[in-house]
């Protein structure tokens, strides 16, 4: 974990006692391999502007196959980051929605496209410089 030094100390002072911070650490690392991927930050992006059934997600996200938002949807809910609702209805009605956790994980891709705007002209600018590869 990377520090500036009195903002780790806030960090770490703001944690539960139980936290486990290499266990913390591991899982994080899981989570975003797990997550950085073009299709679940869509996902994530159009389930953050509301609740959505599997059709209307996939007409939303465009170009996703069946199959591959199918697998996305699953692993998003086994992180906690996306709920799956059947409603008892027939046919049963599916809605997704982001959790809480989904909600902040939101927060953070959207810094990220903020950052990634903010810098993009020297990002290219030393990509250019470096080269193909």
């Amino acid at each position: 974990m990377e520090s500036d030094g009195v903002g780790t100390r806030n960090e770490l002072r703001d944690l539960p006692p139980e936290a486990d911070l290499a266990r913390a650490d591991s899982l994080a690392r899981e989570i975003f391999s797990d997550v950085a991927n073009k299709w679940a930050f869509l996902i994530i992006e159009f389930l953050g502007q509301r609740t959505m059934r599997f059709s209307e997600l996939r007409d939303s996200v465009g170009g996703i196959s069946h199959k591959m938002l199918t697998q996305n949807l699953r692993m998003l809910e086994r992180n906690g980051l996306v709920e799956r609702t059947v409603h008892p209805t027939v046919p049963p009605r599916v809605e997704y929605n982001l959790t809480e956790a989904g909600e902040a994980l939101r927060g953070v891709v959207d810094g990220m496209c903020g950052w990634t705007q903010r810098y993009l002209g020297l990002i290219e600018a030393s990509r250019r410089r470096f080269g193909p590869g």
